[in-house]
């Protein structure tokens, strides 16, 4: 149990009362029930806080249920102390008036000089060390001690025994450490200086529970536990008097330490419960725990969360391997050569069984090449096999039953007959997603996509520091005009009352010239006060684009030239490209901030280096947008689930759904806010495609078998027209 303040904590009793149909509040770890949500949300306020110590480590710094983890793994640990040290620690450690570093420190060195029966180490025979087990102490002489061992193998199997001397025994560290001994000391004990082991170990162990003649003296026993007696008696020779004394004198003790302890529980529970109230006084500060959110009166209207899409016509064990599969080949298709295909596409593929569609040859030769200019372990594989180096759409199974039989896996080897024979199609969907696994983890080790990644990685951060500087830029120019129009207004106001004084003066009584020489020298000194102001901001100004310089100086040239190609692009007049150098300045001048930095968050995106999911949902539900694709996909916080969203209103509905008040739906609602028009975009542009395939399908359907014209594609079969625009000759 975790202390608090070094002390044990009390946990709140179960309610006797409860009734089976209640709605109580519990805990998870400490199992407390509470009927009150308050008492509740302070007393987890109170666990979350780190001032926890393990109990059996004596680490601080906890959280409660970090204190229970930290004490459980060193229970297990404790519980893995050999057996055969458990005794003669044990003893050691009994009624020891030693503090606990200085008790650990003469136990090891006792353990590193004593050889006991059952400890394992090494012995020589025949001029070689052999692991062994001491069996017996052998006490012949007084000076020399003989041990008889039994001789171990590999599987630490007795192959025979031997009696050896104590010069023939190799000595190994001991082993554990000094932090388990410290934990199984603590776990074992009940006080500290003088240690006292629990009774029941002690009974089971058989060690004395009776202290030393020396400690007699120095302690009692109450309740049937040891308690330490500071002050020593006076003379223990004296008459019964003296011994009556010393009884009341005891007995004395005991009511005082008595009373102190009763103090010292009430002044903890008035400590503990003064913390409660001032916990119940603070307003809950939001955002929470999603799981602690509770509806409130102030709460806007939610909308019902729709329900996700499931029909991916795959096994839904297999939608993450196909997610990630996908998402890799579309993501490295310039680096792997291989035109970018759709998700629908490359899952009907897979299922296809008839024969080997294209898209899945290529999808693999263009792996197996990555592989083959890696120069790694799979080239020199097939270097060995002495096969010509081009993989072409023949000789691509031989290559890909070669990378099989590499890896070596016992479910991938049963299936290099079925693909040598050319049935990859009728292997099942699982296998192929698993030989894909395989093959994407192997292309991600290559220095080539290692390399590619940190290209991606600089790019990424010249990018955002062009970003970055440009913000600073905006923000100093806002900042440089709104204090010239502040100073601009200062002056007109003070030339407003100078005019009104010497129009005052021509009507009333004149002012004297010391007058007007102040209020002369003080708008002279305003003036260079706001004159030296500007100058110190257009310096700052000057050595930060001095600065800012240098990060762009390698990034903005090529932006400025794609922006410029964009804005050609964008442009609604004939003959654009034909446009005169002045002309194009034009055009770039006229793209707003906005467009450029959209323009740079699209440059940076991308630049793929890895795929996050926007956020969590209350139940820890994972959304994923992938941008090949137009839909968001939630995976379920097991990963065993998986849907989608496919429409514009779903995603509405989804951010509608989402409480704020919570840390997770929180940090998901800004992130879809931040992405909503590029998201909608793509579910429009995906809403269309459905749309008009369905009209295609239902066009061929309806087509007459009169008609002789050329019969139209089926948007079903188009993953067989798949060509490889970019495979390398």
């Amino acid at each position: 149990m975790p202390l608090y303040k070094r002390k044990p904590f009390p946990l709140l009793e179960r309610p006797k009362d409860l009734k089976p149909e209640e709605l109580v509040f519990q805990v998870r770890f400490t199992k407390e029930i509470y009927r009150d949500y308050s008492e509740y949300l302070n007393r987890i306020n109170l666990y979350r806080q780190r001032i926890w110590t393990c109990k059996v480590t004596g680490k601080t710094n906890f959280t409660y249920e970090e204190a229970l983890v930290s004490e459980r793994k060193a229970t297990e640990k404790v519980q893995q102390f050999p057996k055969e040290l458990v005794v003669p620690v044990l003893r050691d450690v009994q009624f020891s008036m030693l503090t606990l570093k200085d008790l650990v420190n003469s136990i090891a060195a006792n353990l590193q000089q004593r050889l006991l029966e059952g400890i394992e180490l090494c012995g020589r025979r025949n001029n070689r060390v052999y692991p062994c087990k001491i069996v017996k102490v052998l006490e012949e002489e007084a000076d020399r001690t003989r041990y008889e061992v039994a001789w171990l193998d590999e599987d630490k199997k007795i192959t025979g025994s031997a009696v050896v001397n104590e010069e023939d025994l190799v000595r190994k560290k001991l082993p554990f450490s000094r932090d388990v001994l410290k934990s199984f000391i603590r776990e074992s004990t009940y006080r500290s200086v003088p240690w006292v082991l629990h009774d029941k170990l002690a009974q089971k162990h058989g060690i004395s529970t009776d202290p030393p003649e020396e400690l007699r003296t120095k302690i009692f026993f109450q309740d049937g536990r040891v308690v330490i007696n500071k002050k020593k008696r006076e003379n223990e020779e004296d008459g019964q008097n003296t011994m009556e004394a010393d009884k009341e004198e005891s007995r004395e003790r005991k009511r005082k330490k008595l009373g102190r302890e009763k103090t010292e529980a009430l002044i903890f529970r008035n400590n503990v419960e003064k913390e409660d109230d001032k916990l119940k006084e603070e307003p809950i500060k939001y955002p929470i725990d999603d799981q602690l959110v509770q509806p409130a009166a102030d709460d806007p209207v939610f909308t019902e969360r729709p329900s996700p899409s499931r029909d991916f016509n795959v096994p839904m064990d297999c939608v993450g391997d196909l997610l990630m599969v996908w998402d890799f080949c579309s993501s490295f298709s310039r680096l792997l050569h291989l035109w970018p295909f759709s998700l629908d596409d490359f899952r009907s593929a897979l299922c296809h069984k008839d024969s080997n569609p294209t898209l899945i040859v290529e999808s693999h030769s263009a792996l197996l090449r990555l592989l083959m200019k890696d120069n790694g372990e799979y080239s020199v594989f097939v270097k060995n096999k002495k096969r010509k180096p081009k993989i072409t759409l023949v000789t691509w199974t031989e290559f890909l039953c070669d990378f099989l039989e590499m890896i070596d896996v016992a479910e991938l080897s049963t299936l290099i007959t079925t693909i040598r024979r050319g049935h990859y199609g009728l292997v099942d969907i699982y296998a192929k997603l698993r030989i894909f696994l395989e093959l994407v983890d192997q292309a991600l080790a290559t220095d080539v996509v290692r390399e590619k990644l940190n290209e991606y990685i600089e790019q990424r951060q010249a990018l955002a520091a062009t970003r970055r500087v440009e913000a600073l830029e905006e923000a100093r120019k806002k900042r440089g005009d709104k204090e010239r129009l502040k100073a601009e207004s200062d002056g007109n106001q003070t030339t407003k009352g100078l005019s009104g004084e010497s129009l005052g003066r021509k009507s009333h009584e004149p002012v004297n010239d010391n007058h007007n020489r102040q209020n002369g020298e003080a708008l002279e000194k305003k003036n260079m006060k706001v004159h030296s102001s500007q100058q110190k901001h257009a310096l700052e100004r000057r050595e930060s684009k001095q600065e800012d310089n240098i990060l762009k100086k390698n990034v903005k040239k090529k932006i400025d030239r794609e922006v410029e190609v964009e804005n050609i692009k964008d442009s609604s007049m004939k003959g654009a490209l034909k446009l005169t150098g002045d002309d194009r300045n034009e055009a770039t001048e006229k793209r707003s901030k906005e467009q450029r930095k959209e323009y740079l968050e699209r440059e940076i995106e991308k630049r793929f280096i890895r795929n996050n999911p926007l956020g969590k949902d209350k139940i820890y539900n994972r959304y994923w947008f992938f941008r090949r694709d137009g839909r968001i996909f939630i995976e379920s916080s097991d990963s065993a689930l998986w849907g989608y969203y496919s429409t514009k209103e779903e995603l509405d509905a989804l951010m509608g759904s989402l409480n704020r008040k919570g840390v997770r739906e929180r940090a998901l609602k800004k992130q879809l806010e931040k992405c909503y028009a590029r998201i909608c975009s793509e579910l429009q542009k995906r809403s269309k495609e459905v749309a008009h395939r369905i009209a295609v399908e239902e066009a061929v359907l309806r087509r007459s078998t009169r008609v002789r014209a050329p019969p139209r594609e089926n948007p079903a079969v188009a993953f067989l027209k798949y060509v490889n625009k970019w495979k390398e000759d």
